[in-house]
């Protein structure tokens, strides 16, 4: 019988209080709340497009900024991605994906190697001042991205490679990571053991 593939983390702190579960041998189903609507929207296309299901739920002071309730989500996504891959015996380890949306392209590989690491590069000039849909800044993109992978041990190249408006670039990157991440993850039945030299990721 396979071992199911699921982790719940929880964070709890002055500015926010964020419980993630997720199923990485899940459909794509999502459940998201983090009270920053763009966010919820970025998060239900990871789950989507990485087949994960995911459940989230965000308390933070938005009141102030979205920054510490999108901080802190990507920290506690990153930590139950570690924890529900295990110890990562027949993986693929390795995925790639060049996603688009409109003018908006955007390419990511993933490797789950245990060693996290993030190569963010290509979003145009203004890109980090922009707010999408009023309310979330998109200098948070990279930031996100940041916490999930030194939460979860990955070392990921992201890129956006040609797009204009601000929306579609975020959400081409946030398909662009699901998708890789959907390779990287997923069971091979040619894979014996932990796939690496070293015996461990």
């Amino acid at each position: 019988m396979t071992e199911a593939r699921t982790a719940t983390a929880t964070r709890g702190t002055s500015e926010s209080k964020v419980e993630i579960t997720i199923d990485l041998d899940g459909t794509g189903a999502s459940d998201i709340d983090t009270g920053v609507p763009f966010f919820d929207h970025m998060l239900t296309a990871f789950a989507k497009h990485s087949l994960s299901d995911l459940t989230v739920r965000s308390v933070g002071d938005v009141h102030i900024d979205e920054h510490h309730t999108i901080e802190d989500t990507g920290i506690v996504l990153g930590e139950a991605i570690r924890e529900a891959l295990g110890d990562k015996r027949g993986i693929g380890r390795y995925g790639d994906a060049l996603v688009p949306l409109d003018e908006a392209l955007a390419q990511c590989v993933v490797d789950v190697s245990g060693r996290p690491y993030l190569v963010h590069s290509g979003e145009p000039e203004g890109f980090s001042l922009h707010r999408i849909g009023g309310h979330f800044t998109g200098s948070m993109v990279r930031h996100v991205f940041e916490a999930i992978t030194f939460h979860a041990g990955l070392t990921v190249h992201l890129r956006v490679l040609e797009g204009r408006d601000p929306h579609h670039i975020a959400e081409a990157e946030f398909k662009a990571f699901a998708r890789a991440f959907r390779a990287a993850k997923r069971r091979d039945p040619e894979v014996v053991g932990v796939p690496s030299t070293k015996g461990a990721l």
